[in-house]
């Protein structure tokens, strides 16, 4: 065990703070029933920190944003690439990126101009395929999925895709997941799922960055307080979690503690480790993947 290495993103939690926010909302500009400046300021009023406007196939960068008023927010141009093919989001793009058919050119073209990319509601309709495991399987270049989407809990399908993120993980893809709303109208849509980045300051390269290296947790109302990791062992510390689940490959519950806290002796033969932390009702936090090398 001593020689055991686990590789994460969270090494570095020092001089720095937790900055909320969310990268998935559509204003009138597609289907959204709101203008842009109504948006922002709904989600400046929810205490977010940063936030994205993702328009279907329409890209909204410093020209659209700057007639605005930010309210407080760091405001990352991005889109949300939707025509032709399953959903993906272009976050911090340049430009709008055409929506062809072969979602990896697609992605590819993404990256070309700058950002990243996540795969959007992979269990939306009523197959739960809008993204199906074979697809995302074969894809290349995206740093993410969406493993929990707020506005599908009132469409078909279902909210949550961590089963295909543990299956994705378990076959040795290395993605992060994330928390977003999704919002298209004003109630009801708005403060269901965010992601929580570790920043040490408050500016989109800063934003971008800790969401590129998997240096936040996404989340739907449990705050986590504090991650650490000494030799084979990590701790989670959260405010309001009732129960903490420790999974590793394929979703194998490892450790189930009641209470706001865990640790857990990462085995040996572990491929990776993350944490579900379990609040009141819908109440969730999923940290990023724990990798375990030998």
């Amino acid at each position: 065990m001593d020689c055991m290495n686990i590789e994460h993103p969270y090494s570095d939690l020092n001089g720095g703070s937790w900055l909320r926010g969310n990268l998935h909302a559509h204003t009138a500009f597609s289907d959204g029933s709101r203008g842009r400046q109504e948006v922002i300021d709904d989600y400046a009023g929810r205490g977010h920190g940063f936030l994205m406007l993702s328009d279907h196939d329409v890209f909204t960068g410093p020209d659209e944003y700057g007639p605005l008023q930010s309210r407080g927010l760091v405001l990352i141009p991005g889109n949300e690439i939707s025509a032709a093919g399953p959903h993906v989001l272009h976050v911090n793009a340049n430009r709008r990126v055409e929506p062809v058919p072969n979602r990896q050119v697609v992605i590819d073209d993404a990256i070309k101009s700058g950002g990243f990319v996540i795969l959007n509601h992979p269990n939306w309709q009523d197959r739960f395929d809008h993204f199906t495991l074979g697809h995302m399987a074969a894809l290349r270049g995206h740093i993410g999925i969406e493993i929990y989407n707020g506005v599908i809990g009132r469409l078909d399908g279902s909210p949550y895709a961590t089963d295909k993120w543990d299956l994705l993980l378990s076959y040795g893809q290395r993605i992060w997941g994330f928390a977003n709303d999704d919002s298209h109208r004003a109630t009801g849509d708005c403060g269901l799922g965010w992601n929580c980045v570790y920043v040490r300051e408050r500016s989109v390269s800063a934003i971008v960055s800790a969401l590129e290296v998997g240096r936040f947790y996404a989340s739907t109302g449990v705050t986590i307080s504090n991650i650490q990791v000494n030799g084979n062992r990590i701790r989670v510390e959260t405010e309001n979690a009732e129960r903490i689940v420790a999974m590793q490959h394929f979703a194998k519950r490892l450790k189930v503690e009641d209470g706001k806290s865990i640790e857990l002796e990462v085995p040996a033969d572990a491929r990776y480790v993350r944490f579900e932390c379990w609040g009141s009702g819908e109440q969730f936090a999923w940290t990023q993947p724990f990798w375990v090398r030998p």
